[in-house]
């Protein structure tokens, strides 16, 4: 397995800031956030001017460009990140369900946007990734299981997030099973009990919760997986960079653990 992290845990700073903290806390790639209003870092509208730093910036930083996270499924803006991956090197672009929880027709209406969006990055050749998130269409496994279902593309996936599972009162461990074929990214962080929300990102910190994080890359492990896991933490774009720094390492320790007991690394 890729260990990497979301520069939008450093979303308060530029993103040579990110490469370089991210590196320095032992990852071996990044995950770059193109998520509005956490990051100024890979902004889709302006992709072609910040090809060239990013590029350069995984050189410098030897850090391998695992994943985007873009979460718009607007076809337009989902195309431009399409292109920007192409052009850049980034394989894997993960985006949000969108829609709402229990609701049937809603759920249908994400599978067939997920599914034109899947056959465009056929025609890119790029994977593109969706996860079940707390209040969305697609929030647990039942949910999960449909979509996957509907959509064969070879270039969609899942991105499976323990930290969402958990909330939506599963327990992660037992519900990689039903989809371990499918998935083709993991956000990994921690959370302490069953909110809605995943906490302050300090708890979001791998080790923090009450997430069996050892147990869950144990399974993946065992199951073959050896592709990005990206450790996503939100809210942290006030944080002082000591503080972002520490969260970041802190996780990095615990996740060369987990692998280390597994026999993974």
């Amino acid at each position: 397995m890729k260990l990497g992290a979301n520069s939008v845990l450093f979303g308060g700073y530029d993103m040579e800031t990110a490469f370089r903290n991210i590196k320095a806390a032992g990852y071996d790639g990044i995950e770059l956030s193109a998520i509005d209003n956490m990051s100024e870092h890979l902004v889709i509208s302006k992709w072609e001017s910040l090809a060239g730093t990013i590029k350069d910036l995984s050189k410098k930083y030897d850090l391998e460009l695992l994943a985007m996270e873009q979460p718009n499924q607007d076809p337009v803006i989902m195309e431009t990140a399409m292109q920007a991956a192409v052009e850049i090197g980034i394989p894997l672009i993960n985006c949000g369900p969108g829609g709402k929880s229990g609701d049937e027709a809603s759920l249908q209406e994400r599978i067939d946007s997920l599914g034109k969006l899947s056959l465009m990055a056929e025609k890119y050749g790029v994977t593109l990734c969706v996860k079940a998130h707390v209040g969305a269409a697609i929030f647990d496994t039942p949910s999960t299981l449909k979509a996957l279902e509907a959509i064969d593309s070879p270039a969609f996936g899942l991105d499976m997030d323990p930290s969402h599972i958990h909330r939506s009162g599963e327990n992660p461990v037992e519900a990689i099973s039903s989809v371990i074929s499918r998935i083709k990214h993991v956000h990994i962080r921690d959370c302490k009990g069953r909110e809605q929300g995943p906490g302050k990102p300090e708890n979001q910190a791998n080790g923090r919760g009450d997430i069996d994080l050892i147990g869950y890359i144990r399974v993946l492990h065992e199951n073959g997986y050896t592709g990005p896991v990206d450790f996503e933490v939100i809210g942290a774009k006030d944080y002082s960079l000591e503080q972002c720094c520490i969260i970041a390492a802190e996780t990095r320790g615990h996740m060369q653990a987990c692998l280390q007991a597994c026999g993974a690394r």
